[in-house]
């Protein structure tokens, strides 16, 4: 029998607030958090607008150590995590049996663009003065920095991993870990994504293909998911954390339950980096598999939350995909797109849109897509524009798509769900 996969814990660090609470009180209120960005100097930029996190360590928590040797996308998922333990309330038996399934698509973009530009202009003196490099360059050079970071907070000692598939890694952390609970390789495992790619680098590397908006006079607006006037994502930063527990080992002592994990799957189109075929079948596949895994229909999902980047090319790739496998069913399910609020984080954004449909669960309300004016023509769902809306929820379903051709899916379900 397949070991059930539920979660006792969350933490979130956000753009328009930290912490679940303010997370959850921007989305609700229809608010953005879209600003021009202050991270760098983003003149001469194609687009020059962001989602940053008012974040400072030191408030955070942090300490003068920590806040040294970590890049800015690991303080994020440090704080998130410390939140997300902290809420668990997990008194951890035996530390073999905790894992650690972090996810991130650029990791520690920040600190390694600050050295390589200070040491690529030393010349050779570089190799002789270790003072033109961070003595922590290291842990931004590698990925597995952001989980083993995570493993140390909370003493993991079972499986420890970084997933990094673009902009899919979020869910796909979230949905391995809980396979690894699954398969009787860990009882608890810590797990979410974070990202902080507001920098020189990543902001001209989407400006060379035109995918971010241009909408710099109006950044408050820019993010327009299924809105005929779209213009490309408002790229963002930030964290999510889960904590996922195995049903049993929950119920024993007595742990608060906010959802289940009820289904995961991930498919490609190996079809292109950037490019989506028009009809949303690896999408929709995805989806099909993890309802399936999920045991429900078309009828049983309440809210989708949408990948709902603002691209003209993903927004109605997953509108097909949606139709394709919901039929007329697809034009009663509230769907909606935070990254209307809080930008597209990359890596990070699945996990932190798997927070929103927790709270969504856990709340009743579905959060809206802000900027939704004029609905696209062939965007022709039910977007839930402007206002959220409470609504009965059991089950939701979570989707993402990322450059690669990955499509993802996670469905959570309420706990004791008629």
């Amino acid at each position: 029998m397949t070991r059930r996969v539920v979660v006792t814990g969350l933490g979130v660090v956000a753009p328009g607030g930290n912490g679940t609470k303010a997370f959850w009180e921007l989305l609700t209120s229809g608010r953005t958090a879209t600003r021009p960005i202050s991270l760098f100097d983003a003149e001469g930029f194609r687009s020059r607008i962001a989602a940053e996190c008012d974040f400072d360590p030191v408030d955070a928590g942090l300490g003068p150590a920590e806040v040294a040797r970590m890049d800015r996308y690991v303080q994020f998922a440090a704080v998130a995590a410390d939140e997300a333990w902290r809420r668990a309330e997990v008194d951890v038996e035996d530390p073999w049996r905790l894992g650690v399934c972090m996810g991130s698509a650029v990791g520690g973009t920040t600190l390694l663009e600050l050295d390589y530009v200070a040491t690529s202009h030393a010349g050779a003196d570089w190799l002789v003065d270790e003072r033109l490099a961070s003595p922590f360059l290291h842990r931004a050079l590698s990925p597995a920095a952001l989980a083993g970071e995570v493993a140390d907070r909370v003493g993991a000692r079972g499986p420890v991993r970084t997933v990094s598939t673009g902009c899919t890694a979020g869910l796909d952390a979230v949905g391995h870990a809980a396979r690894l609970i699954e398969e009787d390789r860990a009882d608890v495992v810590v797990t979410g994504a974070s990202e902080s790619p507001i920098s020189p680098i990543a902001v001209a590397c989407f400006d060379a293909i035109r995918a971010t908006s241009a909408r710099n006079d109006d950044p408050a607006h820019a993010a327009r998911p299924f809105d005929r006037d779209r213009d490309g994502f408002v790229i963002g930063e930030g964290a999510a954390v889960l904590v996922l527990e195995e049903w049993e080992h929950a119920h024993r002592r007595g742990a608060v339950v906010h959802a289940e994990v009820a289904g995961f799957a991930t498919r490609s189109n190996a079809y292109h980096m950037t490019g989506l075929k028009p009809d949303g079948v690896e999408m929709a596949e995805a989806v099909r598999r993890a309802m399936e895994q999920a045991r429900l229909g078309p009828s049983d999902v309440d809210y989708i939350n949408a990948h709902g980047s603002g691209t003209r090319q993903n927004d109605r790739h997953e509108t097909d995909a949606f139709r394709r496998v919901f039929g007329e069913r697809a034009y009663e399910v509230p769907v909606s797109s935070i990254k209307s609020m809080i930008g597209h984080s990359l890596g990070a954004i699945g996990s932190i849109e798997l927070a929103a449909c927790v709270l969504a669960l856990t709340n009743g309300v579905v959060p809206p897509t802000a900027n939704l004016d004029t609905p696209d023509p062939e965007c022709d769902l039910d977007y839930v524009p402007h206002t959220a809306r409470e609504r009965d929820l059991r089950a939701v379903l979570s989707v993402g798509s990322g450059f690669g051709g990955f499509q993802s899916a996670v469905v959570l379900t309420r706990v004791g769900r008629s």
